[in-house]
Order: structure tokens, then C-alpha cells, then sequence
């Protein structure tokens, strides 16, 4: 393992979409109206402009206004992460906050606009209540039409707004509702207890033990939280489920024949709807994969030709598959080989067999091993922007579906996958388990492996080389020297965050390409954090000045810029500027062209020389550079360190600062914990299998 310089990456970012219609395309009578009511809305919001100009967060407001758009505008655009309390990494002060944990939701629905009037509505009681009037918009789209009734009865659901915490909530209810605004108000109670789960899901937690929540309570001031519990529970604000335990903690299944009487250990859990449902659907739309046979594609004996001339642990998943309607395949970048060759059987015995993975950039990678079967994203797939479609009774026109990237579901996307697909179908769930769970609440691929429902395939082909066997060590906690001697890793030791930065840019700018013969436009910069001195702000603006300098007339962006872009929150897509002009930001991502309208451009496009292990998800590069600055330490655990490491093809830079900090976490710092259902969903449905 050298310890010389090559190092640094830039790449990716969000996606988005205009959300105009192509040109030529049919436009029905809604999406007319709905155009029609954005291009009024834009001629009001110009219109203010020019009478008022902007208010820039904090700028011309002051006191709790200010303060509550900064930190509405904050969450918007990415800079802080919207959980607080239930975040899986929480920084010491001072710190670069760690990247944010966003709902992704499987397919982003077109935003619809709330009507003119009931954001003046809303505006007007953000106003007397002293809140920021830039939050009408946002606020009337959460709460609909009778927005501002909804406000005025109870000033609290102003939480249901993106980026605004109790104490600015309290602060607006006050506001209107004078002395009346305590903390025991039971309004109150009611509120606190559904953001506190809504930001237990932006943590990953499709529901929280009622302990906990109880206790979250308590921190938040609400004076009776498990009267504030009972009362959301009445109202319908939250649901309450009983899950049974087995002995160790984890869900064990009623055995046929069981007492019904008989006392059995349990959790309490308080969960939102939205959560509840995708969970429960998910659960039944696997059970009906694994208990109905497969009803195309031939028998065993069909499949086995293709089974037999396949190596190894690939015959072992054909055979699976030609058996089973849900099977699992584990392993690293390498065992993409072996579901390429299940579809590759698959079409030779005249199957409708495709592939879904989770970014573009994996599903052209995959789409190079395989032939004859298609290959979509898994958001495309589900939207019916790509994929074979649907059949007449609206599921996927598909008799098998193998799903890479597979712990990249949370659990709304996976219910959908599940509730496409036709009786008699067939589904393979393959990715690594080794990395970084999805960014919406849900750990669906973890929960299936710990359930053992179905059969299990793990692959045994191992990543080659030298990055091959650093990466294999740290997936079972080992941080290993490893002979390089074509400077495939290379660790740079360096002192403080200055350092680190002028190493970064060193790296992708001059040691990468002269070294190890990858270009800076192929080489990916990877660091823990958005914020603090070496996050992906820091990094992005000091390779834009290195790599492509410009004034940034257009939101901060120039031509030739990388970026990512975000159509959904959790969603990126890495590209580059093309132009800019009066329609908006030109990109071209994954080779597909985008205009961003200037309006959306602030929220939905970062500069992408510089990404957080979770926007690299999916994706691999020629060259990788890590960055690992003395305060990222906070945010250092195992799947972070494997996620990060195991995006690199070829070489490795590692600008190392936090010295003994790294092994320690690779060694101990396991996955943050979630607290999800899906197990014990499973148990009553589907026994346990051997295999």
C-alpha cells in the first residue's frame, strides 16, 4: 500500500426534471390546468419580485422569521440534514455535518401546485403569526387547500413543513394564539409526536419502539408524552402495533398449533401510516412470491443446461431461481457476472427477464454484461419512463425481475416493486450487503437475509486485485495492508483540514492523471460530510477553481462544470453543465439532456467533483479519492468506510487524517440500528427456511 500521491475525485449530483411536457406530446386537460396555474403563479411571484426584490434568508427579515426560513431553506437545498433527533450521525459541535438522511421515494410524483388563492391564505397567517411569508408556498402544498384554516385551528402542524422544529412552531403559535399557546397543549402533543417519527424516518426507522418515543417526548417539553402518544393514536395521527419477540429480541413466528393464550413476549411500536402500510404491503407481496410457484419459464429441468455450464455459485442461483419466486444473491461488483448469466438463461428459454439497478450509472454498467434482457433503473421501471411496462391489469409485463442495489430499497420503492409484478413471477433481490443502507427508512434486503425466507445465493467470486482484497477485509471488520504494486491504493497522510484540502485537489488535478493514467473527469472525490472544512462544499469550490474556474453566473454554475442532480430527495444523478440560458440549467446526465428551470436550480443541482458515500451509492469510478479529514470521526463506521473504498475500479487515494480513528471503525463501528417491521410481518406468512 503506497504512500504516494495520486489522489482526488469530483463527480455527480442530483437529478431533476422540468416538468414540462415533451415537445409533441399530448397534454391532457389536468396537466393544462396545472400549467396553467404555474405560469400564473410565476407571473405573481415576478411581479412581487419586482415590487419587492428578493428576501434572501435572514436578509431582510429578522428575529424568529429569519431563523425559520434560514433553516427551511437549509433543509430545501441540502446543506443541513432535516433529522435532528433521530439522525444516525450526529457531529460534535463544530464539526461538518454528516450527509443527510432523505426520504427517496420511488417515484417522485409530479408536483402539484397549490391554487393562487390558498397561497395567499396561507400567506397571510404566516404573516400575523410572524413567520417567514417565502414558507406559503411550501406550507399551502403540505397542508392543502384550507391551509390557512388548518393553521389558524392549530398553529403546530406548521412541523408538516420541511425544516421547521418545535421551538419556531411555538414561537408562531404564540403568536396567534397568545397565552393560550402552552407546552401541555394537547395540539401541541399531537404535533411534536408525528415529527418526532417523521424524523425517526429520516433516520432509517419505519417506526419507533414506544419507549423511545415517549422519552423523545419528554426531551422536546411536551409535559404527559404518553398522554400526547394516546392522543395522536386517537386521532389517527399515528398508529400503534404489537409485534412479538422471541427470546433474543428478534420477531419469531406462531408456530402452527400454538396457544393463542399463551404469553409471548412483545414491543410496542408507534409508526405513521404512510410507513405502516408500504411495510405491510411489502410483507404480503413477498409472502405471495414465496409461497406460489414460479408459473414461466419451464421446468427445473430446462433451466438446468444453463445451470451446468454456469460457474460455480452462478449454476447455484440459476438453479434457485428455476425453483423459487424470491430468491437473494449477495456479493461485490464482481457477482454482477452471475445474475447477468441467470438472464441470459432466462431469455434463452424465451422468459421476459429484466434487470432494474439503482442509478444509471449501474444499469449501463450492468447493461454491458448482458444481452438479449433489458435493463432499466428502478425508478424508471415504476414510473413507465423505462422497463417492459404493464400489462392490462396495470403489473409489470415481466416474468422475472432481478433488483441490483437491492439494499438501496427503502420500503416504500420495494412495496412498489413488489405489488408490480405479476402472479407467478419471479424476483431476484442481488446487491452487496456491505454497503450503506438506503436513505429512506426501511433496511428491506437486511431484514430479508436476517429473516431467511427464502433461499440465500452467495456469490464466490471474489472483487480482484489489490482494491479486490481491501475492500473483502473491511466487509468482515479488517482494515488490511495490501501489496499495490501498481500504486492501485495509495494512502496521503495529512495534518489539518488545509492540508487536506490542497492534497484533494493535487490528486485529482495532477497526481491521478500522471500517475495512474485516469483524468480528472474520471476520478471521484468522496468525503463524509457537506459541511466543515473539508466537506463537499469546501472540496467542490476548490476543484471548480482548479478544474474549471468561472464566476458562476447561473446559480454558481458554468459550463463544464460537474455536478449532480437531484430530481428527488435522495435521488442523484451525476452530469455536467452544458449551458445556461433563459429556460434554465442545460445538463447532460448519463447521456440524457435536462434543463433545469432557474427556479429549481438552487434546490435540485450541487456541484459533483465532491460527493457523500451515500449520492455515490450505485456508481463506480476509474479512480477514487477519500477523504477522511480529523473531524469526520463522528461519521465513521464500517459500511461507510466499505461504501466509500469500493467505489474505485482501478486506483485508490485515501487523504487520511484521522489516524487510528479509521480501523477502529472499521473494526467496531457496526450499521446504526433500525427499527423496522418487515420481519416480523414476514414470520406469520412465510416459515423460516434452511437455505
Amino acid at each position: 500500500m503506497s504512500t504516494e500521491p495520486p489522489e482526488t475525485t469530483e463527480d455527480a449530483g442530483p437529478e431533476s426534471a422540468d416538468g414540462k411536457p415533451a415537445e409533441g406530446a399530448q397534454v391532457s386537460e389536468a396537466e393544462g390546468e396545472l400549467a396553467a396555474q404555474r405560469l400564473e403563479r410565476e407571473r405573481i411571484e415576478r411581479r412581487k419580485a419586482e415590487r419587492q426584490g428578493p428576501i434572501e434568508a435572514g436578509g431582510k427579515l429578522s428575529g424568529t422569521a429569519a431563523d425559520l426560513l434560514a433553516a427551511v431553506r437549509a433543509v430545501e437545498s441540502g446543506e443541513k440534514p432535516a433529522a435532528t433527533v433521530f439522525e444516525e450521525d450526529r457531529p460534535a459541535p463544530r464539526r461538518p455535518a454528516p450527509e443527510p438522511v432523505r426520504r427517496a421515494p420511488a417515484v417522485s410524483p409530479g408536483e402539484v401546485a397549490p391554487a393562487t388563492g390558498a397561497v395567499e391564505d396561507v400567506r397571510g397567517v404566516l404573516a400575523q403569526g410572524g413567520a417567514p411569508e417565502g414558507l406559503a408556498a411550501q406550507a399551502a402544498g403540505v397542508l392543502g387547500e384550507g391551509g390557512a384554516e388548518v393553521l389558524r385551528a392549530d398553529p403546530w402542524q406548521l412541523l408538516r413543513v420541511a425544516g421547521v422544529r418545535p421551538e419556531q412552531a411555538d414561537a408562531f403559535a404564540r403568536a396567534l394564539l397568545g397565552a393560550g399557546a402552552g407546552p401541555d397543549d394537547e395540539r401541541r402533543g399531537r404535533a411534536v409526536t408525528v415529527w418526532l417519527l417523521e424524523q425517526a424516518a429520516l433516520a432509517g426507522h419505519t417506526a419507533l419502539d414506544m419507549s423511545a418515543l415517549i422519552t423523545a417526548l419528554g426531551r422536546q417539553g411536551v409535559p404527559e408524552p404518553e398522554e400526547a402518544v394516546q392522543n395522536a393514536i386517537a386521532e389517527g395521527d399515528v398508529l400503534v402495533f404489537q409485534d412479538a419477540l422471541a427470546d433474543a429480541g428478534a420477531p419469531a413466528p406462531r408456530a402452527d398449533g400454538e396457544e393463542e393464550d399463551e404469553e409471548r413476549p412483545v414491543r410496542v411500536l408507534v409508526g405513521l401510516e404512510r410507513y405502516a402500510l408500504a411495510e405491510e404491503s411489502l410483507a404480503d407481496g413477498l409472502a405471495r412470491l414465496v409461497n406460489s410457484a414460479p408459473e414461466q419459464g419451464g421446468t427445473e429441468e430446462e433451466w438446468e443446461p444453463a445451470a451446468a455450464s454456469a460457474d460455480g455459485s452462478a449454476g447455484e442461483l440459476i438453479r434457485a431461481v428455476a425453483r423459487h419466486g424470491l430468491v437473494l444473491h449477495t456479493g461485490g461488483e464482481a457477482s454482477l457476472a452471475e445474475p447477468a448469466a441467470l438472464l441470459t438463461a432466462a431469455h434463452g428459454l424465451g422468459l421476459r427477464a429484466w434487470a432494474a439497478a439503482h442509478s444509471p450509472v449501474g444499469r449501463e454498467r450492468f447493461a454491458a454484461l448482458v444481452e438479449g434482457a433489458g435493463v432499466a433503473t428502478v425508478a424508471g421501471l415504476l414510473s413507465g419512463a423505462e422497463g417492459p411496462g404493464r400489462d392490462a391489469d396495470g403489473a409489470l409485463d415481466v416474468d422475472l425481475l432481478v433488483v441490483l442495489d437491492a439494499p438501496q430499497l427503502d420500503v416504500e420503492a420495494a412495496a412498489l416493486v413488489t405489488e408490480s409484478l405479476p402472479d407467478g413471477a419471479r424476483l431476484v433481490l442481488a446487491g452487496d450487503p456491505g454497503v450503506l443502507w438506503s436513505v429512506g427508512p426501511g433496511r428491506v434486503f437486511a431484514d430479508l437475509l436476517a429473516a431467511r425466507v427464502c433461499p440465500q445465493i452467495a456469490s464466490r467470486r471474489p472483487d480482484p486485485g489489490p482494491l479486490g482484497e481491501l475492500v473483502s477485509g473491511i466487509g468482515v471488520g479488517e482494515l488490511n495492508q495490501v501489496e499495490a504494486p501498481g500504486k492501485e491504493v495509495v494512502i496521503v497522510p495529512v495534518r489539518d483540514a488545509g492540508e487536506a484540502v490542497h492534497r484533494t485537489v493535487q490528486l485529482v488535478a495532477d497526481s491521478v492523471p500522471r500517475a495512474i493514467g485516469v483524468p480528472a473527469e474520471e476520478t471521484q472525490v468522496i468525503t463524509p460530510g457537506h459541511g466543515g472544512a473539508v466537506g463537499t462544499r469546501a472540496l467542490n469550490a476548490a476543484l471548480k477553481e482548479r478544474l474549471n474556474p468561472g464566476a458562476g453566473r447561473f446559480g454558481g454554475f458554468d459550463p463544464g462544470d460537474r455536478i449532480v442532480y437531484s430530481p428527488a430527495p435522495g435521488r442523484t444523478l451525476p452530469g455536467r453543465v452544458v449551458k445556461a440560458d433563459g429556460q434554465g440549467l442545460h445538463l447532460v446526465c448519463a447521456g440524457e439532456e435536462i434543463v433545469v428551470p432557474r427556479e429549481r436550480v438552487e434546490q435540485s443541482v450541487r456541484h459533483g467533483w465532491a460527493l457523500t458515500a451515500h449520492q455515490a451509492v450505485g456508481c463506480r469510478w476509474p479512480a477514487a479519492v477519500v477523504v477522511l479529514p480529523g473531524d469526520a470521526v463522528p461519521a465513521l463506521s464500517r459500511p461507510w468506510v466499505y461504501t466509500a473504498f469500493s467505489r474505485a475500479d482501478r486506483h485508490l487515494s485515501v487523504v487520511h487524517g484521522v489516524e487510528q480513528a479509521l480501523p477502529r471503525a472499521v473494526a467496531e463501528v457496526a450499521a446504526k440500528p433500525r427499527t423496522t417491521r418487515l420481519a416480523a410481518l414476514l414470520a406469520p406468512q412465510v416459515p423460516a427456511a434452511d437455505g
